[in-house]
């Protein structure tokens, strides 16, 4: 009898709890606050840039490092943006989505028993793509309801096996943006530690009340040590487009092209292009994407409150971190896998995010990326909690 099939490394960790959660959304006809996802489209420019790509016979494979001018787009942008020039013929890979980026990178970077620091809570796919290279994983807590970078908790995750810091800002799920100050400590460490860094970046454009996303790239002795990772979904509300990439070094980047070409190949071939024509619209574009999310994110943060939850304000990105203890809820993990029942509404447990099983427990991650009148119903579902 052959043996059970399946990557040992990758056993625990199953079903993604998105799926389900997505599956309970549906057989309850929830609404559904949980999946990371908008539910209008990006602006026009981008779709009909889509669309002149299909009709004009974009439909084939494109090249595997990304076609040209999305290649040049996204340096153009880091010029524009970031003050970075990454050569767009060397230091440019374009990807299935930031994603295939996060696991293309770790492959690439990672040799087994290598150690990987991350702050923690972090997104899922970090621990899979990490344990699928047979790296470790090394964590530092960010702490509700702050979530302020602990020093010496990340200085202790850092020993002399650190190969990689993998870093989320804007962060999700707390919705942090990290500071300067707090950037400048992970380089340091990075730099006393010779490790590399690779940063995931997706929610560049979505940060609020006038705070601005640093990368850290752009600090001292850190451009030859930092691959970062972006992509066109979350900033063009596109997400099911999967077009994603890195810049960085070039030798770095050309090790992830090569592993790359024997996962996807390539992928997204006619919204490259439209993803392109999305980077190069004006500034006012940008920065009303993020206006307009903000003021969600304000109208579920006040309805969270005004149902029962402990809510801070997110900085950034798509979601807001929840604390139900005031609701009498003990562990979030079970409280979501009824709320769907209880009260019709779809929220993620921040436990999946979590190495240490008593941090998140009682909070829960709810998505603002929704139209006005879902974000209403959802928050009038959750206030008969309180009132019930």
């Amino acid at each position: 009898m052959p043996s059970t099939p399946g990557h040992p490394d990758l056993a625990a960790f199953g079903t993604t709890i998105f799926a389900t959660m997505t599956q309970l959304a549906l057989e309850k006809d929830a609404v559904n606050l949980g999946q990371g996802f908008p539910d209008t489209d990006g602006p026009g420019e981008v779709l009909d840039a889509a669309v002149e790509a299909i009709r004009s016979g974009r439909n084939q494979y494109p090249p595997g490092p990304g076609v040209p001018e999305l290649r040049r787009a996204v340096a153009a942008h880091q010029e524009r943006f970031y003050g970075l020039r990454p050569d767009p013929d060397t230091e440019v890979l374009v990807t299935v989505g930031a994603t295939e980026a996060i696991a293309t990178a770790m492959l690439a970077l990672v040799r087994p028993g290598d150690e990987v620091v991350t702050f923690e809570p972090y997104y899922d796919s970090y621990a899979a793509t990490i344990a699928l290279a047979g790296g470790v994983r090394r964590t530092s807590l960010l702490r509700f309801p702050d979530f302020g970078v602990d020093e010496a908790s990340l200085r202790a995750a850092f020993s002399d096996r650190t190969r990689v810091v993998l870093l989320n800002t804007p962060h999700n799920p707390t919705g942090k943006v990290f500071t300067r100050e707090e950037l400048e400590l992970v380089a340091e460490l990075a730099r006393e530690h010779d490790a590399w860094v690779v940063t995931d970046e997706v929610y560049e454009h979505l940060a609020f009340d006038g705070r601005r996303h640093v990368p850290l790239a752009t600090l001292p002795g850190m451009a030859e040590r930092t691959l970062a990772i972006s992509s066109g979904g979350k900033t063009f509300s596109t997400t099911g487009w999967k077009v994603g990439w890195m810049t960085g070094p070039a030798e770095v980047v050309a090790a992830a092209r090569a592993l790359k070409q024997f996962l996807t190949f390539v992928g997204s071939g006619p919204f490259q292009p439209a993803i392109a024509a999305g980077l190069g619209l004006p500034d006012a574009v940008f920065h009303g994407l993020a206006d307009s999310l903000a003021a969600k994110r304000d109208r579920l943060v006040a309805g969270l409150r005004a149902a029962g939850f402990q809510v801070p304000v997110p900085e950034g990105g798509y979601f807001v971190l929840a604390d139900a203890a005031p609701l009498g809820v003990a562990d979030a993990t079970p409280f979501c896998l009824e709320l769907p029942e209880t009260a019709g509404v779809v929220g993620v447990p921040a436990s999946a995010f979590h190495d240490d099983p008593d941090a998140g427990r009682t909070l829960v991650r709810f998505a603002f990326c929704k139209r006005d009148e879902v974000l209403d119903e959802g928050i009038r579902r959750l206030g008969t909690l309180r009132a019930g």
